[in-house]
């Protein structure tokens, strides 16, 4: 059976058919990504995209149900989640959107095209972002309850609460209090001890690797 999955794969990629995107979750696993969730059952998963309450408006995950990434990215989301677990062990990371492919990417896209929204979704012509490799997550902290710790802003908040270069002066300016302040901090710390880096517009957005490395040691999801 597995052969006969494999088989199908490479007929579809020489005819140029389209995967069925209920099929998202075997494509991806086939190419050599992890569900995260084998590694470490603890860790949460909430694919914001995979349901219309999101910034588009409309689900593009349809079939895709685990939070799928490169091996390396998915070892050290594992590193950050134990580290977070030696310092509070009732709270989790949860993940709102890891690999991410590049036909979702362009119906992305396609939605926010022409609107003040595109400087926050990579242009699919330029290569697409690290997420369109397996190699981003984006993550929040849960607390004992299951409810996400205050963060000063939702997740895919599009404004200055969202920045993580300023964040000073929006404790200063009260845009942000001293408890959403020490909550990003705690997830920045353990995101980075583990070996992510962070992006100045999205305090939720890690990438595992530099663009440039992505494109050198990985395919594009497509």
């Amino acid at each position: 059976m597995r052969l006969l999955f494999c088989i199908i794969l490479v007929i579809q990629s020489f005819s140029g058919y389209s995967i069925p995107q209920g099929d998202w979750d075997n494509v991806l696993q086939s190419k050599g990504l992890v569900n995260v969730q084998t590694l470490d059952s603890s860790i949460q998963v909430q694919l914001q995209y995979a349901q219309p309450d999101n910034f588009m408006g409309k689900a593009v995950y349809d079939g895709l149900t685990y939070a799928w990434l490169r091996p390396e990215a998915a070892k050290c989301l594992v590193e950050a989640q134990k580290l977070l677990k030696r310092e509070y062990p009732e709270w989790t990371l949860v993940i709102y959107d890891a690999a991410r492919p590049m036909s979702v990417q362009r119906k992305m896209w396609n939605l926010v095209r022409g609107t003040n929204k595109t400087n926050y979704v990579s242009n699919p012509a330029n290569g697409g972002g690290l997420h369109n490799y397996g190699m981003a997550v984006d993550v929040t902290i849960l607390d004992e309850t299951g409810l996400p710790l205050p963060m000063g802003s939702p997740f895919d908040f599009f404004g200055e609460e969202a920045h993580t270069t300023n964040e000073e002066a929006l404790l200063e300016q009260g845009k942000i209090t001293r408890d959403e302040y020490n909550n990003r901090r705690l997830l920045r710390r353990v995101m980075k001890q583990a070996g992510f880096r962070t992006i100045p517009y999205e305090w939720w957005h890690f990438n595992a690797c530099t663009r440039a490395e992505a494109r050198q040691r990985y395919p594009v999801i497509e």
